[in-house]
This record gives C-alpha cells, sequence and structure tokens, in this order.
C-alpha cells in the first residue's frame, strides 16, 4: 500500500533505498546507466512515497540545479578545451546533471560570473578550467557551499579539489632533451595571457628557463600574440634575431604546429636547421611528427567530474589534489644539433 504522503523529495528516495541521489536520478532519466535489479528496487521505493521526477522538480526538491558550470579561459574549440569538456560531459551527463560552458575571456565577464551566480544559484558546483580565482571569488561560492573543481588550475588555495598535469616534470624534460641534443641557442614561443587572468601555462615557462639557466642556456622568449598572422608574425620576430635558434620550444602543440610549416616555408629544414618541440600531444602531432609533452586532458576531466560528483553529495574525496605526469614523446622534429 503507498504511504498517503505527497511531500517526498529525491533524498528521501535516494535514503530508502540507500542509494545516491544521481542514482535516483539516472534510474528515471538514464535507465541504461543503472542495474536492472537497482533501477527497480529506485522505483519501487518512488512509487510507494508518491514520488516523481523531473528535472525541474529534482532541482526544487534538492535545491540543486543539476547543472554545473565550466569556466574555460580559451577558445572552445582549442584542443585543450574541447577535451576537457568532452571528459566532463561523459562523467556529468551519466549522473544526470548537464554541463554550463561559460567563457571567460576578460575581467569584466568574470566579475559578471561571480556577481550573478550568488544570486541565480543555478549550478551545483563550478569547474575551472586553466586559471586561478582569488579570494574574494572563493568567498562568494563558499558562501553558497558550492564546491569548486579547478582542472590545470596552478593554486590549490580555496579550491575543493584539483587536477592538473606536473607541467614542472613537463617543461623540465622539454628543456633537459632540446640541452641533451647539444642545443645551446633555444628559443621559447609563449602565448600572452590576458592580464587579468592567471593561467597554468605561467608554471611551463618559468620551469623551462629555471632549468635551463641551471645549465648555463639563457634562451631568448617571444610571445604569440593572437591574430590571423600570428605564425607569421612569428616568423618575422624569429628571423630578426641576433642570431638563428638551433631549437624552439613552444608553450602549445597549438603554436608548434603550423610554426613547422612555416619555418619549411622560409626555407629551413625541421630539424635539420631547427628542432621543434611542443606541449601537450594535440590532434595532429603525432602526424606531423612533432616531439611533445604529452598530458591527457579527457582522463584528467573525468577524475575531476568523479570528484565533483562526490563533493556535491557531500562524501570525502580521495586525493583532492591529484597530480598527472607528463610524458616526454620523441618525435622527428627534433634532433642532434648539426655543425655547419
Amino acid at each position: 500500500m503507498k504511504e498517503p504522503t505527497t511531500t517526498a523529495t529525491i533524498q528521501d528516495v535516494a535514503n530508502r533505498a540507500k542509494v545516491s541521489i544521481s542514482t535516483v536520478s539516472r534510474s528515471f532519466t538514464r535507465p541504461d546507466l543503472v542495474s536492472p535489479k537497482t533501477r527497480a528496487k529506485v522505483l519501487s521505493i518512488a512509487d510507494e512515497l508518491n514520488f516523481s521526477i523531473s528535472r525541474s522538480a529534482a532541482a526544487l526538491k534538492t535545491g540543486q540545479s543539476l547543472r554545473i558550470a565550466l569556466l574555460v579561459s580559451n577558445h572552445i574549440s582549442n584542443w585543450f578545451a574541447a577535451s576537457v569538456i568532452e571528459g566532463l560531459n561523459a562523467e556529468f551527463s551519466a549522473a544526470g546533471y548537464d554541463l554550463s560552458i561559460i567563457q571567460i575571456e576578460s575581467r569584466e565577464q568574470r566579475k559578471e560570473f561571480f556577481d550573478t551566480l550568488p544570486v541565480r544559484r543555478n549550478a551545483d558546483a563550478v569547474v575551472i578550467a586553466s586559471f586561478d580565482i582569488d579570494k574574494d571569488e572563493i568567498d562568494r561560492l563558499s558562501s553558497i557551499d558550492v564546491p569548486i573543481i579547478g582542472v590545470n588550475s596552478v593554486l590549490q588555495d580555496g579550491f575543493s579539489a584539483t587536477v592538473n598535469i606536473d607541467d614542472h616534470q613537463g617543461s623540465i624534460l622539454a628543456a633537459r632533451h632540446l640541452i641533451q641534443l647539444g642545443h645551446r641557442r633555444i628559443l621559447y614561443i609563449r602565448t600572452n595571457p590576458a592580464q587579468s587572468l592567471h593561467f597554468s601555462v605561467q608554471q611551463r615557462i618559468e620551469s623551462f628557463l629555471g632549468y635551463c639557466r641551471e645549465q648555463d642556456i639563457e634562451p631568448s622568449v617571444i610571445t604569440a600574440e593572437e591574430g590571423t598572422y600570428r605564425i607569421d608574425n612569428l616568423i618575422t620576430q624569429i628571423l630578426s634575431l641576433p642570431q638563428m635558434p638551433t631549437a624552439i620550444a613552444c608553450q602549445e602543440d597549438g603554436i608548434a604546429i603550423p610554426l613547422i610549416f612555416q619555418l619549411e616555408r622560409n626555407g629551413f629544414s625541421v630539424p635539420s636547421d631547427i628542432s621543434v618541440i611542443g606541449y601537450d600531444d594535440s590532434t595532429y602531432a603525432h602526424d606531423v611528427g612533432l616531439t611533445t609533452i604529452r598530458q591527457l586532458p579527457i582522463d584528467m576531466a573525468r577524475a575531476a567530474a568523479r570528484k565533483t560528483l562526490k563533493l556535491i553529495e557531500g562524501e570525502t574525496v580521495d586525493k583532492p589534489n591529484e597530480l598527472f605526469p607528463a610524458h616526454l614523446v620523441v618525435r622527428s622534429s627534433t634532433s642532434r644539433v648539426e655543425e655547419h
């Protein structure tokens, strides 16, 4: 016989069934992701409690929006951002959550997000990819008890959990590889991050230059400005250097891959004249034979998503600050210095 109450919540069903709220949600919305036995149990208890679910009803009954906000600091089409989205969505979708993507490119956009989220309360957690947040922003989120998870965010203070690649290790691997090949005239190409955002890739340049200096090598550094003629402008800057480098280290594959083609169009052979190393092991790195530092953003994002779901459920997270190792992948774009 059904209980007469009509005020049962999704939490009531979860408690009676001894499962998580996410499992109750999936039993209704994504039954293919729940075992038949568990789903039958959940539906039976829901029926007893006269409970039915919809996305709006679930939000009202639990105070949850069933939405997780992702703040990204670069274009969504960027390989890293797209990979993070893929990894997060795989876990969140399975748990019945939507992923809301907010692209942050300026101080104004950033302020608007942190000003409006506490008022709207339209996200159950915030995942931040590749930049850090300040104390005021942390306080705003903490005031509404929203978990904050960082993906490749250098600073750990204030985050409920973080998942990072070991950029310090990766940059040392890149610098050491070039130096062991005999290179001393090394150029480092970096991006120009917005000054209002503290990007995680700053760790890459600091660690790369630091290791080189320990070996009594002072690399040149130039900046790849955004724009249609980004690589053309880089070639102009490289050709304007007092001495041509024998090796170029790029902050990301997105610079290294087109740079190789432009160098060769300008009469330079890679790696005979100039070795080139990237960072990411992104799409097409293997196809062009790019030596690079491999990171696995899909795996990192899935790990971040699992931590996020546990935090939303009020569970303890194992390894709240998880560091993924970097790997040197040697291909054909680097070689020993040739004496001319």
